[in-house]
């Protein structure tokens, strides 16, 4: 027996697509197949699985169990909760790796696997050899067993853990995602006052789309924090290992402002670590590492690429605009939503300032957002190289770590294939709104060059 998965499903970082079009319950199987064959066959025999609360995970759960149980493989279900749970469990249980079954912060319809293998990132050449395995049915076969391992107790305290913060009165929104329990549990274990929507996990979101990277899907928090006058507010996104923060105000401050706060406080107690971060990630961020005396290091976009890339170099932070953040210093070096949460909690009390006056004294950066655009997979990377080839002979300040970001008198421009997506991807950042205009206009000469309009 083999299987082919839809050619759009094997993603560079996970492993996702749309229920009943891209993905169904025979790749569910498939995937629990394939991964516990690369298990077995690494001198494994424990597989931890967890779900978040989509509409369809329970369904891809039970033939992710099976096919793993096929390979000979023991499943330990530790039920519903967000990724960094499933995490976690791969850390302190006797498992050889992990599996979530997640969407992430992609629509309802959509869902998906995150892998752990052995303690390690399971991404890019590995998920391309999962799909190699499957397509010549090239499995390992047995009559594995089948436990359930409730740890969400158990996660709840190790966030916690030493926790040294003040009282603060805060916000949380969980927008119907898996971090809601997590969130109820938690907030009876932190001093102070605590208001908390949308906990109640519902695989429809009735509420707002949970992506704490789009500024509309965090109107309910905003409002929440300014009408209670509350000190700042947090969410997450649909399996929690992504936070977004508001401050009193109702502000939004980007995942890379927030690195620049956990950098300040990480190397008080690391001084010249390294700090990584993607990117996508403002000028100012790794301005203000190189001005705590720290090293900054820009690397790919990609939460397995970041994690891949502090383990080899021993960082002790890491994070990404799109509100991944990594604690390798007294934490476990995965991303997780929820500790990020509670170490803001802490830092508030280390750095002596509220979230409100650590934004007042942020520099004012003009940048969009992430914009993406589609262009069609034939041509997504070789757009980049003649983009490349013109700017080389211009003779252009060019960081080609993950795509192109080009330095220029008025600020700094990226451009970048989508590993996820048939798209390009840019950003671009300058001192002022002109600047920022002329940097956009750059970009789009470029694009046009090589035939591309921008939609």
């Amino acid at each position: 027996m083999a299987h082919r998965f839809h050619p759009v499903l094997l993603r560079e970082y996970d492993i996702r697509g749309i229920v009943g079009e891209t993905l169904g319950v025979d790749d569910a199987y498939a995937v629990g197949r394939s991964f516990g064959s690369l298990i077995r066959r690494a001198g494994g025999s424990r597989v931890a699985v967890g779900m978040d609360g989509r509409l369809t995970s329970a369904m891809l759960e039970e033939a992710v169990v099976r096919g793993l149980r096929d390979s000979g493989v023991h499943a330990v279900c530790i039920g519903l909760g967000p990724t960094p749970m499933l995490y976690y469990a791969e850390v302190v249980l006797d498992v050889d790796g992990g599996i979530q079954i997640t969407g992430s912060h992609n629509p309802a319809d959509h869902n998906g696997f995150k892998l752990v293998f052995q303690h390690g990132a399971f991404f890019g050449h590995d998920i391309r050899r999962l799909g190699e395995l499957a397509a010549a049915g090239d499995w390992t076969h047995g009559s594995g067993g089948q436990e359930s391992a409730p740890i969400m107790s158990r996660y709840v305290a190790r966030l916690i853990e030493g926790f040294d913060g003040a009282a603060w009165r805060i916000g949380w929104d969980a927008g119907n995602g898996a971090a809601g329990p997590v969130v109820e549990n938690l907030v009876k274990l932190l001093p102070g006052e605590h208001h908390t929507l949308f906990t109640q996990i519902d695989g429809h979101f009735p509420h707002h789309h949970p992506d704490p990277t789009v500024e509309a899907n965090l109107a309910d928090l905003k409002e929440l924090v300014v009408s209670n006058k509350l000190d700042f507010g947090v969410a997450f996104d649909g399996d929690g290992d992504r936070i977004g923060v508001v401050d009193g105000k109702g502000r939004v401050i980007w995942g890379d402002q927030l690195l620049g706060i956990f950098a300040e406080l990480v190397l008080q107690d690391h001084p010249g670590a390294t700090i990584v971060a993607d990117v996508k990630a403002s000028q100012a961020l790794f301005d203000r590492i190189a001005e705590l005396g720290g090293q900054p290091c820009m690397w790919k976009t990609g939460h397995s690429l970041i994690k891949s890339k502090m383990k080899e170099i021993g960082a002790p932070l890491g994070g990404e605009m799109t509100g991944h953040v990594f604690f390798a210093d007294d934490y476990y070096g995965f991303d997780d939503g929820l500790y990020a949460a509670v170490r803001l909690i802490r830092g508030l009390a280390r750095l002596g300032r509220s979230v409100t006056a650590l934004r007042d004294g942020m520099p004012l950066m003009v940048n969009t957002p992430e914009i993406r655009f589609p262009v069609e997979e034939s041509r997504k990377f070789a757009v980049i190289e003649e983009v490349r080839e013109r700017l080389r002979r211009d003779g252009a300040v060019m960081n080609e770590t993950d795509g192109l970001r080009v330095t220029m008198p008025q600020g700094w421009w990226l451009l970048r294939a989508s590993n996820t997506q048939d798209a390009l991807v840019m950003r671009a950042e300058a001192k002022d709104a002109s600047a920022l205009s002329k940097l956009m206009a750059i970009v789009d000469s470029q694009l046009a060059d090589s035939g591309v309009i921008r939609s």
